[in-house]
């Protein structure tokens, strides 16, 4: 992914050119990390370009907001609008979005209360978060020596930017160990997620995904998952799952709005299933992306039009 450093920025209510999209440097979220957001993707369909899951992702912004005592000058409905005039404005028919609140300029200490609120809104075109061929041919795991964050430390259900450093750190060892994606336990040893994405793994046709216990983020992909798994009459266990089962699964994924449904061939350097993307994946996939795309009804009511746009400038 590279930006190409054109279009428009939605900035605390303004859309403005990329290059006067700026903060300052004293801004509280640069040095401590108090801010949260989103990640959503606008798709092109036969009818159009649609936003995947709207409301449920900016409830969860606006949820976040409230666990780290932030309150926006905008209301939930306010930032969706957002949401859809920026995409409509730069013209894209698929992309992806990241809406931005956070603690802006005003003093520095470690109470980011008198500091204000701001927010942001970006778009930019970003296909495979994994590589070329990933949501084919799967990619390689490996398990983190970094633990995901425990009860009581940072709120995993919050999509804090701060909670992102561990996410790093968890991305970065699985880079430099040659792995395409990192795998987190939680503080008691248990499966957690990926550095940025829920996990899912099947075994006799069961389909089983840790539990919100787990240090997991309340992944909107994740939810959607289910949900299509059920409609496809798979049985889903919510559950706490130990380390080893990674290695006698006969199928494993992660998802998220980045990743979207990336099957995993190997973890550990232990090939998981024959190696190769396994038939309850590829019918999740198939039912995601026919959704999308509009070749499958949208029953459950996912995509929000965005309307006629703009040549990008």
């Amino acid at each position: 992914m590279a930006f190409t450093g054109t279009g428009k920025v939605w900035m605390s209510g303004s859309l403005v050119a990329w290059k006067d999209a700026t903060v300052h440097v004293a801004s509280h979220a640069l040095h401590y990390g108090t801010g949260v957001f989103e990640g959503l993707r606008a798709y092109d369909s036969k009818t159009g370009t649609n936003v995947f899951r709207l409301e449920p992702h900016m409830r969860r912004l606006m949820d976040s907001c409230r666990v780290y005592r932030m309150e926006p000058r905008w209301s939930q409905d306010d930032l969706s609008q957002a949401v859809l005039d920026t995409v409509r404005e730069n013209g894209f028919k698929s992309c992806y979005i990241r809406p931005l609140v956070y603690r802006g300029y005003e003093q520095l200490g470690l109470n980011p209360m008198p500091c204000p609120v701001e927010a942001s809104i970006i778009v930019w075109e970003w296909d495979q978060m994994l590589g070329a061929g990933a949501l084919d041919q799967g990619i390689d795991a490996g398990v983190s020596s970094w633990t995901r964050l425990a009860p009581n430390t940072l709120p995993a259900l919050a999509k804090g930017t701060a909670n992102y450093a561990n996410s790093g750190l968890i991305k970065m060892q699985a880079t430099l160990d040659g792995y395409g994606e990192g795998i987190a336990l939680d503080e008691r040893g248990l499966l957690s997620e990926g550095s940025g994405q829920n996990l899912f793994l099947v075994r006799d046709r069961v389909v089983y995904t840790p539990s919100l216990g787990s240090s997991v983020l309340q992944g909107i992909t994740r939810d959607s998952v289910v949900t299509m798994a059920q409609d496809l009459g798979y049985e889903v266990r919510d559950t706490s799952i130990p380390r080893e089962f990674l290695y006698m699964a006969d199928e494993a994924f992660f998802c998220g709005t980045a990743v979207e449904i990336t099957p995993i061939r190997s973890i550990d350097k232990i090939t998981v299933g024959n190696g190769k993307r396994g038939p309850i994946t590829e019918a999740l996939q198939k039912r995601f992306f026919g959704i999308l795309r509009g070749d499958l009804p949208d029953t459950h009511f996912w995509l929000t039009p965005v309307g006629s746009a703009v040549a990008a400038r």
